[in-house]
């Protein structure tokens, strides 16, 4: 009526855009921070199974030996 609009611009309607901004920013963060914690573990667990078979005396010496040296193998090229 006075020219006043009541659309939520203001100082609430501008602090609940960026309180918008930064919950996405903060979720893509996390996102991407678990993500990148995934991809590292990911790579030492076959080791890490192997190992923990050999200890249980699942396999014996030499399928240990030869199974790593295959495991291994593929990383160094």
């Amino acid at each position: 009526m006075y020219g006043i609009d009541h659309t939520g611009s203001g100082l609430m309607g501008g602090f609940g855009m960026i309180l918008i901004w930064l919950v996405l920013i903060a979720l893509v963060a996390g996102l991407l921070v678990q993500r990148r914690g995934r991809n590292s573990k990911a790579a030492a667990m076959p080791l890490e199974i192997l190992d923990a078979r050999y200890a249980r005396g699942e396999i014996g010496r030499e399928e240990y030996l030869s199974r790593r040296a295959d495991m291994t193998a593929g990383a160094a090229n």
